[in-house]
């Protein structure tokens, strides 16, 4: 039998990768573990400075918590929360940035887990959507708090309260990814966004993310006394001696990550 989840390592760059195509990369409760594992994983080694997560095959990336073998344990309380809050990104902290490609459907968990994601290409046919409502479940494995903080009010009361799905196009009009483009190309422009990341200084991509997400909540005043102290680490290493050093020198900079 193959893996739920897949991860593999290429130079700095990480790779999770969604692996029952048969049930539209839907998530049993074995996958919830390994997703939030695999996050730590890249989270802690040092080489790795992106993670790209995507679904095998193409028709979806992820259509959630599988109906049959997920859904009824949750109901019964037989899951662990704290699996499923790893995997979903909910107050486990990945620095790391954290691409999706989204390949296909990406619905109900799907379009939870894609919300906790940095940066978002979808292939034309992606489709989008919380459905939960028309189960009478709800899509509590982040949506109901992040879901309002990313996209216009009214768009996102619209996805939560009617379960209806958003073509790619859609999705991209009131921001809740960044590209649409063939699907052909997906993967390619994927790459892309991950190699200018790479090639970035390391330290001050990650606290950018840290201090983004970390200050996104606080009194303003507070928050810009604040995100001076989050810049400390990258302005005080030396990718930062270094990139200056570059830049003097006209040259491209050789970040360690230090």
């Amino acid at each position: 039998m193959s893996q739920a989840v897949l991860y593999r390592k290429e130079g700095y760059k990480a790779y999770i990768t969604l692996n029952r195509p048969e049930a539209m990369n839907s998530m049993t409760p074995e996958g919830f573990e390994m997703i939030g594992n695999y996050f730590l994983k890249a989270q802690e080694d040092r080489d790795v400075r992106v993670i790209i997560l995507t679904g095998t095959g193409d028709k979806a990336f992820c259509s959630g918590a599988d109906l049959k073998e997920t859904i009824p344990l949750i109901m019964e309380g037989k899951i662990d929360p704290e699996k499923t809050d790893a995997a979903m990104l909910k107050n486990t902290p990945v620095w790391k940035p954290i691409i999706s490609a989204v390949n296909g459907y990406c619905l109900a968990g799907g379009t939870e887990i894609l919300q906790a994601t940095d940066i978002r290409i979808a292939c034309e046919e992606a489709r989008f959507g919380l459905p939960e409502t028309k189960w009478s479940i709800m899509a509590a494995a982040g949506s109901l708090v992040r879901l309002v903080r990313q996209i216009p009010y009214c768009r996102a009361m619209e996805i939560l309260l009617t379960g209806e799905q958003l073509s790619a196009q859609e999705a991209k009009e009131i921001g809740l990814i960044n590209k649409v483009v063939p699907k052909e190309q997906l993967m390619e422009e994927v790459e892309k966004y991950a190699d200018i990341i790479c090639k970035n200084g390391p330290i001050a991509v990650q606290s950018t993310k840290k201090a983004v997400l970390r200050l996104m909540n606080q009194p303003i005043d507070l928050a810009f006394r604040e995100e001076w102290d989050y810049s400390q680490e990258a302005f005080q290493s030396r990718d930062a001696k270094e990139g200056i050093r570059a830049f003097a020198e006209k040259r491209s900079p050789n970040f360690e990550g230090r």
